[in-house]
């Protein structure tokens, strides 16, 4: 009879195929992390920098040489990548750019639900948590390998990211068409509102990042958050709030109620959700 030990959570993770989705169970972690402490975390220095193809593989740009196609053809090519949005600053090399980010993606169920809604949209998660954001890869890396030549799943991904001190670092101005924060850490202690993942100067943030007309959209179960993050975006003059006839037709709020994993736990418990979405405003003219 063996004295070995049972594997460990790390060991359980890598006994699966590529093939097999992950298991929850060996990925958990705590609910929060500190927004403050010095991570170890690998950012780019500028947008520019930024990889896009090793986490878009399936939409990066193909060159072809003189002899493949003619000289017209090709500047057909070029223009039409052009109207596709490849060439936003910081997306070279890519057929497609960036336009939506789940910040503070947790188990990632809003990205694998908008991904097949919105499979030509490349959808970026970015969660603190070591553990979470490996299983989040996980799990896409496994349903790309289960519907290979499908196409399906290549438009997200995820990477470990602290969005409160280096999202302009990942995302070009005026890149984004929407940002999603959903269900963030409400940080009760009378000293920890500075943690929160909406401030005067995040929204000034969340603002460059953002092209006008672009929608911010938050939901969340604690009261006092929701009326928090309110008053900041109300207070912002990049941000107008959208109104609730257009919020309850909008997709994306029902997703983000019933696909995310708090959402899901909220409506267990017959809590209520309160949702808030904030359109970018136009920048006023130069005078």
């Amino acid at each position: 009879m063996s004295d070995a030990p049972p594997p460990n959570k790390r060991q359980k993770r890598t006994e699966k195929s590529d093939s097999e989705l992950p298991k929850k169970k060996f990925y958990r972690q705590r609910a929060h992390a500190n927004p403050f402490s010095d991570h170890s975390l690998t950012y780019p220095k500028s947008p520019k920098s930024m990889d896009w193809g090793t986490l878009f593989p399936a939409f990066v740009r193909k060159e072809q040489t003189a002899s493949d196609t003619s000289t017209e053809e090709q500047e057909n090519r070029r223009a039409q990548d052009n109207g596709a949005g490849s060439d936003v600053d910081g997306f070279a090399g890519m057929t497609k750019h960036v336009e939506v980010a789940d910040i503070g993606c947790g188990y990632g169920g809003l990205l694998f639900a908008l991904s097949a809604k919105t499979p030509e949209t490349l959808i970026l998660g970015l969660e603190i948590r070591t553990s979470v954001t490996e299983f989040v890869q996980e799990k896409i890396k496994a349903l790309r390998s289960q519907n290979q030549g499908s196409g399906l799943y290549q438009n997200i991904s995820c990477i470990r990211a602290n969005t409160m001190k280096f999202l302009p670092n990942f995302f070009p101005a005026r890149s984004l068409s929407k940002i999603f924060l959903c269900f963030p850490d409400p940080h009760f202690k009378a000293r920890k509102p500075k943690a929160r993942i909406v401030s005067g100067t995040l929204c000034s943030e969340y603002a460059y990042v953002m092209r006008p007309g672009g929608v911010v959209y938050t939901i969340t179960d604690v009261q006092d958050l929701h009326e928090w993050m309110v008053g900041h975006f109300a207070e912002h003059p990049g941000f107008e709030r959208v109104s609730e006839e257009e919020t309850e037709a909008d997709e994306c709020v029902a997703i983000m109620k019933g696909e995310t994993e708090e959402g899901k736990k909220v409506e267990r418990n017959g809590g209520k959700k309160f949702v808030a979405l904030f359109r970018r405003a136009e920048d006023p003219p130069w005078p």
